[in-house]
């Protein structure tokens, strides 16, 4: 591969979704509600979890507020951009910027890998070994671990963007995409990507294949756990404590593996693309929150909390103002 210090192309176009034609300003209006509900829907759990009694401050609730903070990563990245491509039927970022929304793509992409591995190992800890569960998922060891993720999200992608801006790009200019993608990019790429493609191929092993088999292997171990239970009560109580788990890593990889089995159907990758960056962000916190009792109730208690709160300003608005004026 060959090193350049300097780039012809300066700006790529992104095409977006160029046969909406008079659709444009409903799905502008769709995919701005859809990052406000997305955004606002992930940072309410964060506040929940963290601002909520001692029953939200376990491991699984602590990895759920990393989840969502990779959530509001993953659309902030995307979904911002996407809204300026939709009104405007495609649009201009720099090379940079470009670079730049790939690396924070990937890192909240691969982060999001690597917290499904984690909690799914949680779920297995608590229903196959129950008696040292604690022991094993303390505080210490789950900061740790999310510690661990981080670096190796972020020095890893970091090295792949890094080796993406030292080659060539010298035209087109033209990603037919909503976003920028690896494969897209380096479609424009003039120089050798021999070594970049290696790369990847390689960084796909930690942060693809060895959180999958993690999963995987979890939940056989689980399923044997719950199936050795002789109640069919008792059944459905333990597996109603990783459902909402098994539901999103359900809907993130079904959609992330379905990409590659259409390699040359842009338009379907385009649809697929936007399931797993637009709709699982906002898919993820409502799971969550509909399927977890103590979620829901922490909700709830949020809401009478901030209700009567209103109700008490407001009384004592009225009581000033009332005093004021007699």
């Amino acid at each position: 591969m060959q090193h350049y210090n300097f780039s012809k192309v300066t700006e790529i176009f992104l095409l977006g979704f160029q046969n909406l034609q008079s659709f444009n300003l409903c799905f502008f209006l769709l995919l701005l509600i859809i990052f406000c509900v997305s955004v606002c829907g992930n940072l309410l759990i964060i506040l929940v979890v963290v601002s909520y009694s001692r029953s939200l401050h376990s491991p699984m609730y602590f990895f759920l507020t990393q989840l969502s903070f990779s959530d509001i990563l993953l659309s902030t990245t995307i979904i911002p951009n996407m809204l300026h491509i939709v009104l405007y039927e495609g649009s201009f970022v720099s090379f940079i910027g470009c670079l730049t929304q790939f690396y924070f793509f990937s890192a909240s992409e691969s982060l999001e890998c690597l917290l499904l591995a984690v909690m799914s190992y949680d779920r297995y800890q608590a229903i196959c070994n129950p008696l040292h569960y604690t022991m094993v998922m303390d505080l210490t060891f789950c900061i740790k671990l999310i510690f661990l993720c981080w670096l190796m999200i972020f020095s890893m992608i970091l090295t792949l963007s890094i080796t993406m801006s030292y080659l060539w790009f010298c035209g087109p200019n033209i990603i037919d995409h909503f976003f920028c993608d690896f494969d897209p990019i380096l479609e424009l790429s003039c120089s050798d990507v021999f070594i970049i493609k290696t790369e990847s191929r390689t960084l796909v092993v930690p942060l693809g294949i060895f959180p999958f088999t993690v999963i995987i292997t979890s939940y056989v171990y689980i399923i044997i756990t719950i199936l050795k239970i002789p109640s069919l009560t008792g059944r459905q109580k333990t597996f109603s404590t990783c459902s909402s788990h098994l539901a999103v890593v359900s809907m993130f990889y079904g959609s992330t593996i379905s990409i590659y089995m259409f390699p040359s159907q842009e338009n379907v990758k385009k649809i697929l693309s936007l399931f797993y960056t637009v709709i699982t962000p906002l898919l993820n916190p409502i799971i969550y929150s509909l399927s977890n009792r103590e979620i829901k109730q922490a909700l709830k208690s949020n809401v009478r909390n901030m209700s009567g709160a209103f109700r008490f300003s407001w009384f004592l608005e009225v009581s000033l103002f009332t005093v004021k004026h007699t």
